[in-house]
């Protein structure tokens, strides 16, 4: 998707590494505009470029009093007011616009942390809808505080400990909020948001899934020539499945779709899978058995990350051998593949600014983006790599894929590979969890709570544990399940189900499943821990 082809305005976020900069993105998006986020330290070329409406500098860990703090580059400020730019800084960001156009910003002596009450100074600009003496409850975090305005800036709101909490210069349209207002602990600061896009920016509503969809379906023939054929992995995911309905509208019977079963997949999944690509989907499917070569490659490794690696490896290693295949039966190599990658896979596989690197820290390397291969020999087609996972929901909706692919739970790239702690290949692991998982899935659809759910499933640890079994002590295998609630994967909250729920599940997994003795409960969100295990 080409964002210069976007009917509607761009907003575009400079990342300073706040763990809230993906939920600005998202909330803008909530509101039909267009919204990017780039590294904030990425060169003024790389901003200009994208010709955006809106510029918000994000919140990030670091103080602009040391010597390594990002900022943004050489010239911009000057280019934004020249251009007409709005800007808009959260947190950090305020602060990087302060210290940047002349102002002083100091050690707080006051620090503010969690919710804090402001009061409006000024009711024009970003607080246009609300009169002076307005109170509201924000979330602020931060230690330094605005000691002194630019030339050209009023106050537009201080916290309840006199603290400048919004600073703004129409007439240079430089705007800046001292706390979070994309986080819902800022119960007002959606209305701030939608009050200065629309009324003080004029941006445009004109963002629709619909485009998307015509204007990546354009993408897609302009890059694939009418010559070209296409290979798409399906892994009976939601995001696999989209984007292979997108590719095919475009291109027709010249994507030519593979399943790899790579001795990773869940319960009967090759078998549910290829029954419903087949039925549903209407879709050519060719299933390729590569257990044997995925797992021998696996056996030994315990790292988290070379196990990604190597999966990701052996896929392009399939996909280019099918490509071959192809090659004799149609007399010309498929040049393109499609890959499923959503924007969570591409900003989480970012490191963070101030690392001499790039913009958000490496979570994790996905292995639909870190871990391929320099030398890959097919060229990426990835339709979805700008949209959300709610995003490709609503376009798969359009796109006429059955309700029940769209509502099923992410499963990741690499499989069981991240659920089985350690080797995978040790012992029965895969099995047992296998097993486990599906008596997991089974009992939550079964009490009605499967669509209230992002993700469910089970980890296999790599320890066990002492209990007692028909009158027996026994020494065998803990498993743990997790169930998170999510908007989007970037932030979620584990699930809180009954205690009935975790009684009658726990029984029948250890009266179900051989081996296993113990059954835990994941209860931590994301942050501080990611969804997956691994």
């Amino acid at each position: 998707m080409d964002p210069k082809a976007v009917k509607s305005d761009l907003v575009l976020i400079l990342d300073y590494g706040s763990q809230y900069t993906h939920l600005i993105t998202r909330r803008i998006r909530s509101l039909s505009v267009f919204s990017l986020t780039i590294s904030g330290t990425s060169p003024l070329k790389a901003i200009t470029d994208l010709n955006p409406s809106v510029v918000i500098l994000s919140g990030g860990p670091h103080s602009v009093h040391t010597d390594d703090s990002p900022s943004f580059p050489a010239g911009f400020a000057e280019w934004a007011e020249a251009n007409g730019i709005f800007v808009l800084g959260i947190c950090y960001g305020l602060q990087l616009i302060v210290q940047c156009l002349g102002g002083v910003v100091r050690v707080g002596g006051k620090q503010e942390y969690g919710k804090m009450e402001i009061v409006v100074e000024k009711n024009s600009g970003i607080f246009g809808s609300k009169g002076v003496g307005d109170r509201q409850v924000v979330w602020m975090s931060h230690g330094d505080e605005v000691a002194q305005l630019p030339e050209g800036f009023e106050v537009a709101a201080q916290s309840q400990q006199g603290v400048v909490a919004a600073i703004e210069s129409p007439a240079r349209r430089f705007y800046g909020l001292q706390y979070h207002p994309e986080v819902t602990h800022s119960p007002g600061g959606m209305e701030t948001l939608t009050y200065f896009l629309f009324n003080v920016c004029g941006v445009s509503a004109g963002w629709k899934m619909e485009n998307v969809m015509e204007e990546e379906i354009k993408v897609i023939n302009s890059a694939v020539a009418p010559e070209d054929h296409v290979i798409c992995a399906l892994s009976g995911g939601v995001d696999s499945t989209v984007a292979a309905t997108l590719v095919h509208k475009a291109i027709g019977d010249r994507l030519h779709c593979i399943f790899v079963d790579n001795g990773l997949l869940r319960y009967k999944e090759q078998k549910r899978v290829m029954e419903t690509f087949e039925k549903d989907l209407h879709l050519p499917v060719t299933c390729v058995d590569a257990s044997e070569q995925f797992l021998s490659k696996l056996k030994g490794v315990t790292d988290p990350e070379v196990k990604r690696k190597i999966i990701g490896k052996e896929f392009i290693c399939i996909f280019d051998a099918f490509a071959h295949e192809l090659e004799k039966k149609l007399g010309r190599k498929p040049a393109y593949l499609v890959q499923g990658t959503l924007y969570p896979d591409v900003i989480e596989s970012c490191p963070p600014p101030g690392s001499g690197r790039t913009h958000s820290h490496t979570i994790k390397s996905h292995h639909n983006v870190g871990g391929l291969p320099k030398d890959m020999k097919l060229k990426l087609i990835e339709p979805l790599k700008l949209l959300f996972k709610d995003e490709v929901r609503q376009l798969g909706k359009i796109l006429n894929v059955p309700q029940g692919f769209l509502k099923r739970h992410p499963f990741p790239g690499p499989g069981l590979a991240v659920r089985v702690l350690g080797d995978v290949t040790a012992g029965n692991a895969l099995e047992v969890l296998r097993q486990v998982d599906e008596i997991f899935i089974q009992s939550i659809k079964d009490a009605g709570l499967y669509d209230e759910i992002w993700q469910a499933f089970a980890v296999f640890l790599p320890v066990r544990s002492v209990g007692v079994q028909g009158d027996q002590r026994t020494h065998s295998h803990v498993v743990t399940l997790r169930a998170v609630t999510s908007q989007d994967g970037m932030t979620a909250e584990w699930y809180y189900f009954t205690r009935e729920f975790y009684d009658d599940v726990s029984r029948k997994i250890c009266n179900s499943v051989r081996g296993v003795n113990r059954v835990t409960y994941d209860i931590t969100s994301k942050p501080p821990s990611t969804i997956e295990w691994e």
